[in-house]
This record gives structure tokens, sequence and C-alpha cells, in this order.
């Protein structure tokens, strides 16, 4: 009960204690700016991690359990290797799925660099051989011994030199992302404080007159703490609002495109930017709380 209460409280403020914070002015221009403008960026920083994380989950189970094997022999020899290897990899224990792909897949891989009527049958290019590894994986070693014995120009590649150097990019996208929306919150402490600063000193003579008539340094505290994370909270909503309709309205182009089409919120992550105003309102508080008690008792 004692909660609800405070906040009641504080959201109805006191009338004569509210006329000490100028209702309108720069201060609360740059207030109600400055918390729109950090919280849209935090939706977008939010939402970059998001799909980082993302982005580096996929990838990490994709390549995990994806591996390729390439078999470059004679035109003579390729479809008697291509069998022998096929016959190796599945009499793996490891291996879910082996199958070698056909003209058209490899034309597909190779159309971005070549263009789509690229001549595969034509061109000395390799055989590839997709394998799909099990949940426990299987021993690279010893099947690259077995894959060079009975075909001698197979070669595997399970992924692994290329795999987690993009699975690392991802995950530093996101500590990126988080590491931003820290300096966000950090920007809009330093900001609402310059204005709770601006606002205090421009109501110097009031102060002293709320202390001859018995006003305690609390007291008159509260009335900018309240004014202050009240403008706050509206200003950063208004942001959350304007950042996530952008997010939403993002064009997409399909699941398979890539990162920049998957930035965004998926499911119950749309819930998360209603949490940036309270956070924000929470950041603003604190400030203006140390920002006020520090200069009133500079003022004493």
């Amino acid at each position: 009960m004692r909660a609800p209460t405070l906040i009641k409280e504080f959201l109805s403020g006191d009338g004569s204690a509210d006329r000490v914070v100028p209702p309108s002015g720069q201060s609360a221009h740059l207030t109600l700016f400055a918390a729109a403008v950090m919280a849209f960026l935090t939706v977008f920083a939010l939402a970059l991690s998001l799909a980082a994380g993302r982005l580096a989950d996929r990838w990490g189970e994709d390549l995990a359990r994806a591996s390729t094997v390439r078999i470059s022999a004679p035109e003579d020899q390729m479809q008697v290797q291509t069998d022998a290897a096929l016959r190796v990899l599945r009499s793996t224990e490891g291996v879910a799925e082996a199958r070698a792909l056909t003209a058209e897949e490899q034309r597909a891989l190779l159309a971005p660099w070549f263009g789509a009527d690229v001549p595969v049958e034509e061109l000395p290019i390799p055989q590839l051989i997709e394998v799909i590894e099990t949940d426990d994986g299987f021993d690279a070693a010893g099947l690259r011994l077995r894959l060079q014995a009975e075909a001698p120009g197979a070669l595997l590649d399970d992924h692994t030199r290329w795999r987690r150097p993009l699975v690392a990019a991802a995950n530093r996208l996101r500590t990126l992302g988080v590491f931003s929306i820290l300096l966000i919150g950090g920007a809009m402490a330093a900001i609402i404080t310059l204005a709770a600063n601006s606002a205090l000193a421009s109501n110097a003579r009031v102060i002293e007159v709320l202390r001859l008539v018995g006003a305690e340094d609390r007291y008159i505290a509260r009335a900018f703490v309240r004014r202050f994370t009240l403008r706050t909270l509206a200003g950063a909503f208004t942001g959350v609002v304007l950042g996530t309709l952008a997010i939403l309205f993002l064009p997409s182009a399909g699941e398979d495109i890539g990162f920049l089409t998957g930035l965004g919120f998926q499911g119950g992550e749309w819930f998360l930017p209603i949490l940036i105003p309270v956070i924000g309102a929470g950041v603003a508080y604190l400030a203006t709380l140390r920002a006020s008690l520090r200069v009133l008792g500079a003022l004493t």
C-alpha cells in the first residue's frame, strides 16, 4: 500500500512547490527534446543488439551443423569419387545427411559472382557435397583420413575457419548495442543534470524566499525532481513511439536476406521498448535529485 501511495503523491505533486519550477522555457524544452531523442536512439540500439544476438545464434547453430565436402578430380573420375565420398559420409557416425549438390544448386551459388547463366557443366568446377551433422557431430580428423583413402580428391570443410569470426563479429555487435544504450543513458543523465542546474540557478531568489518561510531543501528539491522526471517520461514516451513506428515500417525482404532486413523486434521483444520511458524517468529522477541537493547545498 505504501508504494502506490508514494507514486500517487509524486504524480499529483504539490501546487505551491511546483510553482518553483518554471513550466516552460529552455530547461523544459531541453529536457523534453533530449529525452525524446535519446529514447528514439535507444530503440534503434536495442533493436540492433537483439538482431545481432539472433544473428549470432542462427549463424552458430546453422554453421555448426553444416559442413561441405569439395571434390576436385578429372572429369572421368568425378562421379566415381563423388559416389565413394557419399558412401563414406553416409556410413560415418554423426552424419545425419549427405547429398551431392545438383548443377542448378551450384549455379545458384555462383550466380552472385558470375551471373545466373554461368555454364556450370562446361567449367572445371569442383563437385560439392552438403553434409548435415547430428547434434553430437562427427570426428572431423577421422573423416578426413577416410575420405583421403576412399576419394583422394575430396576435401572436408567444416566451416570452422570462417564460422568463428562471423559469430564473434555478431556477438561484438550485440555488445556494441548494449554499450550504446549505456552511453545514451549517461548522456541523458548529463543533459538533464545541466537542465536542472540551470533551472535551480535561475530560481535562486525564489528558493531563498522559500527558505525564509521555512521550506526545507528536500521539499524544494522534490518539486524539481517531480517536474523533470515527468518531463523526461513524456519526452521518452514520444521518442519510443516514433522509434517503434520507424522500426515497424522498415522494409522487409524476407527472412533469408540478411542482417539489415532483420533489424527489429520479434514476438515478446516488442514489449521491451515500453521499459525505456520508465528507465529514462528513473535516470532523470536520480540525476535531478543529486543535482538539486548539490546546488541547494551550494546556495546555502
